[in-house]
């Protein structure tokens, strides 16, 4: 079994060192990383060759978004099964890889996905929230659940068949792509109970209220274009507790308290 990680970025001078270090750090023994770039104006390409080691493929070029750089790396993605972390990103352990990929190997599916943890943007050891996954059930996304996308590794072929993400979505994309696959399309899927990703606050999908209400439109308009979507009062509901959910355990934990 062979793994592809794509990690897309554009002015992420100050985070991507770490995201690179730790895909260099995982002891799967074949990985595949892309390095995406949109054509930065920072030292982004400066950093990336720095810490090119175990990076097999790098681009610079303008693109379209986010998204559109995703497609690239699917497109290039020479692995059996591909996954996505982003420049502000970075692994949990040096084990996340193995972990999701034993679960792809013992279990037989075409995805998997474990357990995210937010952390503070200036201090990654310090957790704001977590983000708990559990194994997929139909109806799950017309319930505001689905799985956590930097933990989501799926079969390349699968991904390049789905036609990749849409880019009609330029901050829901990924829950479009993984609503296709896993509601739509029914691929075996697994779940694995540990934190495979560190995810840094302050994403393009949070950083303003405004980013935050128009993600959840367009994750409105993907269930809606798929026959699936709640109404709006109980969606909207159902994003707040489970926001409040999030951050109440991420308090306890911090506090000791389990």
């Amino acid at each position: 079994m062979t793994l592809t990680v794509v990690t897309v970025c554009r002015n992420a001078e100050g985070t991507i060192a770490d995201a690179l270090r730790s895909v260099a750090a995982q002891d799967f023994p074949d990985v595949e990383h892309i390095v995406i770039d949109g054509a930065s104006t920072d030292q982004t390409c400066a950093v990336v060759r720095a810490n090119s080691s175990r990076v097999s493929r790098f681009v610079s070029e303008p693109d379209r978004g986010i998204y559109d750089a995703m497609n690239k790396g699917i497109h290039w993605a020479s692995g059996d099964f591909t996954c996505f972390l982003n420049a502000d990103d970075l692994y949990a352990s040096d084990g996340a890889l193995s972990a999701l990929a034993s679960a792809l190997r013992n279990r037989g599916t075409d995805s998997v996905h474990a357990d995210l943890r937010y952390v503070a943007r200036d201090d990654v050891t310090r957790t704001v929230r977590r983000w708990k996954g559990r194994p997929f059930e139909p109806g799950l996304f017309a319930r505001s659940w689905a799985p956590a996308h930097p933990t989501f590794l799926a079969r390349t072929a699968v991904l390049r068949d789905a036609g990749g993400f849409d880019l009609r979505y330029r901050l829901a994309a990924d829950f479009d792509l993984m609503l296709r696959l896993l509601e739509v399309r029914r691929i075996p899927s697994a779940y694995v109970p540990v934190d495979a990703v560190r995810m840094r606050t302050g994403g393009a999908t949070g950083a303003s209220t405004s980013s935050i209400i128009r993600q959840n439109l367009e994750i409105l308009n993907s269930l809606q274009r798929h026959g699936m979507a709640p109404s709006a009062p109980a969606f909207i509901a159902r994003k707040v507790f489970a926001r409040i959910a999030q951050r109440i355990s991420a308090a306890r934990r911090a506090g000791g308290k389990d």
